[in-house]
């Protein structure tokens, strides 16, 4: 098949693509990128959430004369009534608190002022037909958010920290730098499309970024465990330089990167696409859309920028430099002998005239000494005469 040909011609290095020799590109794609998610994050801001924001809970009881109140029905009424008093306001979906006949639901909305808060209670009552007392409203702080936040960055650090004991650990220090390089590329050019496009910011949001990090780890370990592979013993030899060889990994582990990142944000569509647009599941929403937009990143940095920036800081060790420049050395060497050996030929000269003919049809190997024919002993002793 022609998917499964391309594959073998990539690991064998026949189809190479140049990845790696374009890092300078790549690297001036990632700047301008980066530059414009901070543009972003300094004059769009993001678009917080109510858990972020602060915003007014309301609080209904799940039954009323005797009957039972769906949950959708009670998310229907707040958001009418709240929609009413405050037309840009905005509101979460119903959340069931305890069971049985003192159960109720908690509803969150932007934050509204006093006179907003009473004319959508009024509006509950005579939609519901609850009673007046049984519904009540409450003011949530940004606070919780600010914790949750606080909570995600100390795991964001310590998760962190110890991808880069690890790849120390496996690898060495310069694949943990570049690693961590790629991360940090993942998460911002995220961040950057959530303020560009206005995605709203949830605590989902959060617990997102720190799935995705995983994943973009996996990624760049699999193409480093074969970039050490390819160049391990590579100062011993003369053949490729050390970019060269990272490239060839990139290029074998290429097809394997696509189909996994494929096979991955199937689901993840899935869960965003059918989950929340056609469901209608806001968190599964906010959740399906940070794992889509980040996992899509993190495939792209992992081909495109962790190899590269790994490439770059190897060229700066002593033995790598000077394994290269003796590459590049013999490389030069061997093409002037090419273009001496062709000046020195005569123009209408063919490989017959250039080089004599042996006995057995065949041109000898460029260095070989002349061969005598079998059985001709007169220059020796006792020979025939």
């Amino acid at each position: 098949m022609a998917g499964s040909g391309l594959a073998n011609r990539l690991y064998q290095g026949e189809a190479n693509i140049n990845i790696v020799g374009r890092r300078k590109m790549w690297f001036t794609v990632a700047a301008a990128l980066i530059l414009v998610a901070i543009g972003s994050f300094v004059i769009r801001g993001f678009e917080l959430g109510i858990e972020f924001a602060g915003g007014t809970s309301f609080s209904v009881p799940a039954s009323a004369d005797g009957k039972t109140l769906t949950q959708d029905r009670v998310h229907d009424a707040v958001e009418k009534a709240v929609v009413a008093a405050n037309p840009e306001a905005a509101v979460l979906n119903a959340q069931q608190v305890g069971d049985g006949a003192k159960a109720s639901y908690t509803v969150r909305a932007s934050a509204l002022s006093a006179a907003e808060v009473e004319q959508a209670k009024t509006a509950l009552v005579a939609d519901l037909g609850v009673k007046a007392e049984e519904v009540s409203d409450s003011q949530v702080s940004a606070a919780w958010g600010g914790a949750v936040t606080k909570q995600a960055l100390i795991g964001l650090i310590v998760f962190l920290v110890l991808v880069v004991g690890y790849l120390i650990v496996r690898f060495e220090w310069r694949m943990a730098v570049a690693a961590l390089a790629s991360l940090i590329l993942d998460l911002v050019l995220t961040a950057g499309v959530y303020s560009i496009v206005g995605f709203e910011v949830t605590p989902s949001t959060v617990i997102g970024f720190l799935t995705i990090l995983g994943y973009s780890l996996y990624d760049v370990v699999v193409v480093f465990d074969k970039v050490q592979e390819n160049t391990r013993g590579i100062t011993a030899g003369s053949t490729r330089t050390y970019s060269e060889a990272t490239n060839l990994a990139v290029n074998q582990t290429l097809m394997r990167s696509l189909n996994t990142g494929l096979v991955a944000l199937l689901p993840v569509g899935g869960l965003l696409f059918i989950g929340a647009g056609l469901l209608g599941a806001g968190t599964l929403k906010d959740l399906g859309l940070v794992l889509f937009v980040g996992m899509g990143f993190g495939v792209i940095s992992s081909i495109l920028f962790a190899a590269p920036v790994l490439s770059a800081l190897k060229d700066q060790d002593p033995k790598i430099k000077a394994h290269n420049a003796r590459v590049l050395t013999r490389r030069a060497n061997r093409s002037d002998d090419v273009a001496r050996g062709d000046r020195g030929r005569p123009a209408n000269a063919t490989d017959a005239d250039v080089q004599p003919v042996m006995a057995g049809g065949s041109a000898p190997r460029p260095g070989a000494r002349p061969a005598t024919r079998r059985g001709t002993n007169n220059n020796r002793p006792g020979g025939k005469r």
